[in-house]
């Protein structure tokens, strides 16, 4: 009897162990499996710097030196007159105000030659960005306001309308408007002297004349310049042209 049990007991423990044995060679089976399956996951997986995300820029990137492209837009070589103004060219400089802004001329305006002062400020007529379209308006405005401006203006003539009329033909309507104000500031100067060179600037004030948008300031303007040298009349209804009588 006690034998029996004995080797039932035996048996059980077998049995046992040979199960628990299926167990843990069952577990390793799958161990290694999940092994075998991360393995292929990783040698699969690109590891080449194509596939890595890259951050996108972010906006404050563009105020940073670092970031901007040297051969961008932001980069490109300065006009005229932006870089004569940054070497000191002009002889003022832009004093800001809290209700508007002014010139302050490192001398008086008489004591300065208009040649080619008065011709590089023409030029910076069409300018778009500040603070070259204020200095430009205002320094050319302030310059023909000394005592013997048309002394000094009136040989420049010749060199001086092919200037301005590259501000009357310029797309941007600011940069017209600067050109027109300068143009009848001159002739409030100058005088009939203007006459000559005004079948120069006609064709681009009658173009500017059709539009609804500068009709009234060619209009105006146009009868200033009558004021101060001569009649301006339509010479055909069609274009809008005009001659000087």
């Amino acid at each position: 009897m006690l034998q029996f049990k004995k080797s039932e007991s035996t048996s059980l423990k077998s049995s046992a162990t040979g199960s628990s044995g299926r167990k843990v060679s069952s577990g390793s089976h799958t161990t290694e499996k999940i092994s075998t399956q991360k393995r292929k996951t990783l040698s699969a997986s690109p590891t080449t710097s194509d596939s890595v995300v890259k951050p996108r820029p972010r906006p404050s990137d563009r105020l940073n030196p670092k970031t901007i492209d040297p051969f961008g837009v932001q980069s490109r070589a300065p006009s005229a007159f932006a870089a004569i103004y940054s070497k000191g060219g002009i002889p003022c400089r832009l004093v800001h105000g809290s209700v508007k802004h002014k010139l302050q001329w490192d001398c008086h305006p008489e004591t300065l030659q208009f040649d080619p002062l008065l011709i590089t400020l023409a030029e910076g007529l069409k300018e778009t960005r500040h603070p070259y379209t204020f200095v430009s308006k205002e320094g050319f405005r302030e310059l023909l306001l000394v005592e013997d401006a048309a002394q000094k203006a009136i040989p420049l003539l010749p060199r001086l309308v092919p200037v301005l009329k590259v501000a009357l033909s310029h797309s941007d309507g600011e940069v017209f408007e600067r050109g027109l104000n300068a143009l009848v500031q001159l002739s409030a100067v100058v005088g009939p002297s203007l006459n000559g060179h005004l079948k120069h600037l006609l064709s681009s004030l009658s173009k500017r004349h059709m539009s609804k948008r500068f009709k009234e300031q060619t209009t105006d303007a146009l009868q200033k310049l009558e004021q101060h040298g001569g009649k301006i009349l339509p010479s055909c209804p069609k274009d809008q042209s005009f001659i000087w009588i």
